[in-house]
């Protein structure tokens, strides 16, 4: 499906059934910031406990696999019910952040690691390594 559906066609379809609803007039960039943020927690909720081992097997138990995606779903739709409600073109958003993302771990630098510098001097002594 994701080859052939574009984010277009479910940010529309995402549209249209809030529109039909009447629920614009809910659709608050802090309402929506607030279902995007409580709808992640839903989603962590489904590893909650879990050991590595446990959480990255839980796709395989259909039921868990069905909670992730359902909130998965979720934090989905309200981020572009956010954008709809912002007028904010989510795929420029996607592909200017992921440039500046590019810029700023280069791959010959970060490759294999996670952990990102909080000041100054962490940045330097990752730029001595």
């Amino acid at each position: 499906m994701d080859e052939k559906t574009t984010l277009t066609d479910i940010r529309r379809r995402v549209a249209q059934f809030v529109a039909a609803r009447d629920w614009e007039q809910f659709h608050t960039p802090k309402n929506l910031s607030n279902a995007i943020a409580i709808e992640a927690s839903e989603l962590m909720e489904c590893f909650l406990w879990l050991t590595d081992a446990e959480a990255e097997a839980a796709p395989n138990d259909a039921e868990k696999r069905d909670a992730i995606i359902d909130e998965l779903a979720d934090v989905m739709i309200y981020s572009l019910s956010m954008a709809n409600a912002m007028g904010i073109d989510i795929s420029a958003a996607i592909r200017g952040k992921l440039a500046r993302n590019e810029h700023r771990f280069p791959p010959e630098m970060w490759r294999g690691r996670a952990r990102v510098p909080r000041n100054s001097e962490e940045i330097q002594s990752e730029l001595e390594k």
